[in-house]
C-alpha cells in the first residue's frame, strides 16, 4: 500500500503539465537586482507597447528593481502616462533638476530610451493610430534627457537608444548634440515596409504619407504591390515598390559570423517595420546592417535620395563607455507577456510565429531582439559582480 501511494504521487507529479514545471523553474531562478531607467514618451495606452518587449526580457531574465520587485510595464518608466477620460500626466526627466539627474545617474546601472516620438493630438483624443499630421501633446528628446545620458556615459553605465530617439519631434540642436556625443549621424530618412501599397486594399496606409507623396509627384499614387516607404524629415516622400524597384520586397537584417556567435543572432532576417537610415563614425562598431535589395530602377532612386543599399542597423561603442543604438523600432513587437515567466521558453519560440508571413514581427522578437538585448544586459550585469 505504501509503495502504491508513492507510485501514485510520482505519476501525478510527472503528469503535471510541462509548462508548469517551466514556470516553477522560473520562480526558483535567482533574481538579478539591476536598476534601469526606461524612457518612453509614446505610451498611448497602459499596455505600453513601445517598451513591453524590453519588459518581457527583464521579467524572463528576472532582472528586478532594488527592492526585489519585477519591473512594471504601466509604472516603471519615465515619460507619458495615460489616464482615464483623455487625461494624462507627464513624468519625464524634464521635471528633474541637475541634482536629481546626478542622483538618478548614480543610482542607475543602465538606461534604455525606447521611444521619444511622443503623443500627438489626433491619436490621443481619438485613441487611434495617427494617420494624419496633428499637433504635439508631448514628445521629443529633451536637453535634460541629454544631460542624463551624458552623466551615464561619464560613469560608463549601459546606454541603449533606438529608432526615433532623435528624429522628429526632437529639435535639431538636441539631435546634433546627441550625434556628437555618440559619434553617429541621422541622414534624415526613415522607412517602413508595407505589405500592400494599394489604397483599395490597405486601409491602414497613413493618409499623410499618400497626401505628401502625391503633392510631390504630380498627384499620382499608382502603386499596387508591396514596398518600402521612405520619409525625410524635410517632408520628402519616396516609394520603392516591389517588382518595380525591388528584387526582394522587405529589408533584411544581416549579421556577420563574429557577431552571430557573440550574440546568438541569425545571419539573415527580414525586418518589416519602421527603421531609420543612420551613419556612424569608425569609433563605433556595426553589429548588423540593413540591406535593401533593389533592381536598376531602385538603385537610381536610392542614389537620388543619397541612401546606400546597406546601412547600420545596430551600432555599438565599447571601451571608454558602453552605448548601443538600434536603428529600428526594435522594442515595439507583439509579445505574449505570460510567456515571460516560463523558463527556457525560447526553446519553443517557433510556436509563437509563422515566418512565412512577410509582415509578421514576432520572428524578429524571438530570433533577434531577445537574444541581442538579453546578451547585452547579462554582459553588463556580470561585469558588476
Amino acid at each position: 500500500m505504501r509503495y502504491g501511494k508513492i507510485l501514485g504521487w510520482f505519476l501525478l507529479i510527472m503528469l503535471l503539465p510541462f509548462p508548469l514545471w517551466m514556470f516553477i523553474a522560473w520562480q526558483l531562478s535567482p533574481s538579478k537586482p539591476f536598476p534601469i531607467v526606461i524612457i518612453d514618451k509614446t505610451v498611448l495606452t497602459r499596455e505600453g507597447k513601445e517598451h513591453e518587449s524590453f519588459n518581457w526580457i527583464l521579467t524572463n531574465e528576472k532582472f528586478v528593481k532594488q527592492n526585489g520587485d519585477l519591473y512594471s510595464i504601466p509604472k516603471d518608466y519615465y515619460g507619458f502616462f495615460p489616464k482615464n477620460n483623455k487625461k494624462f500626466s507627464v513624468q519625464g526627466l524634464e521635471n528633474f533638476n541637475t541634482e536629481q539627474i546626478d542622483s538618478l545617474a548614480n543610482a542607475s546601472q543602465a538606461v534604455y530610451v525606447t521611444d521619444t516620438y511622443g503623443i500627438f493630438s489626433s491619436e490621443w483624443y481619438s485613441q487611434k493610430e495617427q494617420s494624419e499630421h496633428s499637433s504635439l501633446v508631448y514628445g521629443g528628446m529633451s536637453t535634460v534627457d541629454l544631460m542624463f545620458l551624458q552623466k551615464m556615459k561619464e560613469q560608463k553605465k549601459l546606454i541603449i537608444t533606438e529608432f526615433n530617439s532623435i528624429a522628429s519631434p526632437t529639435t535639431g540642436a538636441v539631435r546634433a548634440e546627441f550625434e556628437s556625443m555618440f559619434g553617429l549621424h541621422w541622414t534624415g530618412w526613415t522607412g517602413k515596409y508595407f505589405e500592400s501599397l494599394d489604397t483599395l486594399i490597405n486601409k491602414e496606409l497613413p493618409r499623410w504619407l499618400i497626401h505628401d507623396y502625391k503633392v510631390q509627384h504630380q498627384n499620382l499614387w499608382t502603386f499596387k504591390y508591396s514596398g518600402i516607404a521612405f520619409v525625410h524629415f524635410d517632408g520628402r516622400v519616396e516609394i520603392l515598390e516591389n517588382k518595380t524597384h525591388l528584387k526582394q520586397e522587405v529589408p533584411f537584417l544581416l549579421t556577420n559570423e563574429a557577431n552571430r556567435e557573440r550574440f546568438g543572432l541569425p545571419a539573415k532576417l527580414k525586418y518589416p517595420y519602421w527603421f531609420d537610415v543612420m551613419l556612424t563614425q569608425r569609433t563605433n562598431n556595426v553589429l548588423s546592417v540593413y540591406s535593401i535589395y533593389t533592381n536598376e530602377k531602385g538603385d537610381s532612386l536610392l542614389h537620388v535620395m543619397d541612401i546606400p543599399k546597406t546601412f547600420p542597423a545596430v551600432i555599438e561603442h565599447k571601451g571608454d563607455y558602453t552605448f548601443y543604438y538600434f536603428a529600428g523600432d526594435f522594442c515595439d513587437n507583439p509579445v505574449e507577456q505570460f510567456a515571460a515567466k516560463i523558463k527556457w521558453i525560447r526553446l519553443f519560440k517557433w510556436f509563437f510565429y509563422n515566418a512565412k508571413e512577410i509582415s509578421e514581427r514576432r520572428s524578429f522578437f524571438w530570433e533577434y531582439y531577445t537574444p541581442l538585448v538579453t546578451k547585452i544586459l547579462n554582459i553588463h550585469y556580470n561585469s558588476l559582480r
